[in-house]
């Protein structure tokens, strides 16, 4: 009897869920980005304020549940030493959200090589993704139509993947519910080939 309580109760209850990467290099607004989701999806959760986030060495980790279906979003480092770490990630995750400063045209370059070296990992095949192009707030910042075409030549690697190219502001948080809605869509409508994993099993 218990067993059969216990698997209603685990059926009725417990979520499927995804696991989103968010990465790009250090600076570009990942957890500032992260904080603003948190904020938009979580109810009472206010998001950290700017001066109080600090630099992720490691993994920040976020749980947010939408419809019935939980969302894990894994923050990882972006500094070229923990770079390394990336595809460890790889072969469990349902999405990828990529972060750019679009205001630092001085790493822009360096955003790419990070970019191309992660999107042509062979475990990320087929996986949705979502570039962003933060910092929009600040004046004289690339907008979508300047990186879209940079980063979206690497036709061979992005494949028949859903991508897209999106504006965004971290910071005030615009663009940020867009951006995670279409991301979503294409994480369930992708779930055929990357299915969720079971609740429970995080």
């Amino acid at each position: 009897m218990f067993t059969l309580l216990y698997g209603f109760w685990k059926w009725f209850f417990q979520k499927d869920e995804f696991f989103v990467l968010i990465l790009g290099l250090d600076n570009a607004g990942k957890t500032t980005y992260l904080e603003q989701l948190k904020a938009k999806f979580l109810k009472k959760y206010r998001a950290l304020h700017p001066t109080k986030v600090t630099t992720t060495v490691g993994l920040n980790i976020a749980k947010v549940d939408v419809h019935g279906l939980r969302y894990n979003f894994w923050d990882l480092g972006g500094q070229e030493e923990l770079q390394s770490l990336w595809d460890k990630y790889y072969s469990e995750s349902h999405g990828i959200i990529y972060v750019i400063d679009a205001s630092d045209r001085s790493r822009f370059e360096e955003s790419k090589t990070s970019f191309d070296k992660m999107i042509s990992n062979v475990h990320l095949r087929g996986v949705p993704l979502l570039i962003l192009a933060n910092k929009q707030d600040i004046p004289e910042c690339m907008g979508v139509r300047e990186v879209k075409p940079v980063f979206m030549d690497a036709v061979e690697h992005i494949g028949a993947r859903d991508c897209m190219v999106m504006p965004v502001c971290a910071l005030n948080g615009d663009g940020v519910e867009e951006g995670f809605h279409w991301l979503m869509d294409c994480i369930k409508r992708n779930s055929v080939i990357r299915p969720p994993v079971s609740g429970g099993k995080t």
